[in-house]
């Protein structure tokens, strides 16, 4: 019997979700997707899926925590809901809002036909026809190829409070609205909470998640991930990028760089048709890899190529 869209939608998304029953398999499924990643991260991750644990992952900006949410949206073919996190964000600004807008024209309306039943119009206005879906009810709501992948990106801007409230929403996978109810997700939503680490996170939320310290990737790592993410450059080229951005991440930084300033320095290099790189075109291009002034004026001069000289003899070595 052919699957109808809804069902066909379903039974896709069953294949992919089969085809990670091994970390050798999420690893993989992963990798088609543009992520490139180690054994420890998929082995977090294969958890996560099979028990339907939230995975709780911190590291330095760039290193792609954001991405590995992409990644498993994608591979999993599910949809993907992000939670942008940020200072002040509170549980009503995260679940829902109401359309004043439209609310005050239906007032209006009401009001201009005459003969007002204040109950009905309360009842009418505080209805699904008004509100507004905001990330966490939406992660809640069926969809049609499976659960989503729920993505709440860089919890450590929020404040303690909307820390408590995760605790309930994603302990029970439920949300309150006053004037609907509680609705209650049919299937929990893959939960994956990231963290730059700017303050600690309560062990009370860091409890109920599986965890994973999102590192630098090593040489050999960072070359596959540049080698997905930008082909074009030239083996050499992509050699010297990486070797340069490892041992400058060795330096007394405010903000080291992350991968993702790897691969837009490798985009901009290939912009401007560099074959190899030199201390001139690197002082021309620093922007791209460095987002402090500071950092920026401490390798003027000199120190460009005496970190790119390093960068280079430890090519020799490997």
């Amino acid at each position: 019997m052919a699957c109808s869209c809804l069902g066909r939608g379903l039974c896709e998304s069953m294949e992919k979700e089969q085809a990670m029953d091994s970390i050798d398999d999420v690893q993989k499924a992963l990798g088609s997707a543009g992520y490139v990643c180690g054994r420890d991260l998929a082995t977090v991750v294969f958890l996560s899926l099979r028990l339907g644990r939230p995975l709780f992952l911190e590291g330095e900006a760039g290193v792609g925590k954001t991405e590995i949410a992409k990644a498993l949206s994608i591979a999993l073919g599910r949809k993907l809901i992000r939670l942008q996190c940020y200072e002040g964000l509170d549980a009503s600004s995260a679940v829902y809002e109401w359309n004043f807008a439209a609310q005050m024209i239906a007032i209006r309306s009401a009001e201009a036909t005459g003969g007002v039943d204040r109950k009905s119009l309360t009842s009418d206005l505080f209805s699904e026809e008004f509100l507004i879906e905001r990330p966490l009810l939406d992660a809640m709501r069926p969809q049609a190829g499976g659960a989503p992948v729920l993505l709440i990106d860089e919890l450590d801007r929020t404040d303690e409070p909307f820390e408590a409230f995760l605790l309930e929403a994603l302990s029970d996978f439920q949300v309150t609205i006053p004037e609907l109810g509680t609705i209650k997700a049919p299937e929990p939503p893959i939960v994956i909470l990231t963290s730059n680490r700017t303050r600690e996170i309560h062990d009370a939320l860091k409890r109920r998640c599986l965890y994973h310290w999102v590192d630098y990737p090593n040489f050999e790592r960072e070359m596959e991930i540049l080698t997905a993410k930008a082909p074009e450059a030239s083996e050499n080229l992509s050699r010297e990028i990486v070797a340069f951005v490892q041992r400058l991440r060795t330096e007394d930084l405010f903000k080291k760089p992350g991968v993702a300033e790897t691969i837009d320095w490798a985009k901009c290099l290939l912009a401007l048709d560099v074959l190899t790189l030199s201390p001139e075109v690197i002082a021309d291009t620093l922007g791209a890899i460095l987002k402090y002034q500071d950092d920026i004026a401490q390798l003027q001069g000199s120190e460009a190529k005496r970190i790119l000289d390093d960068a280079k003899q430890s090519l020799e070595t490997l």
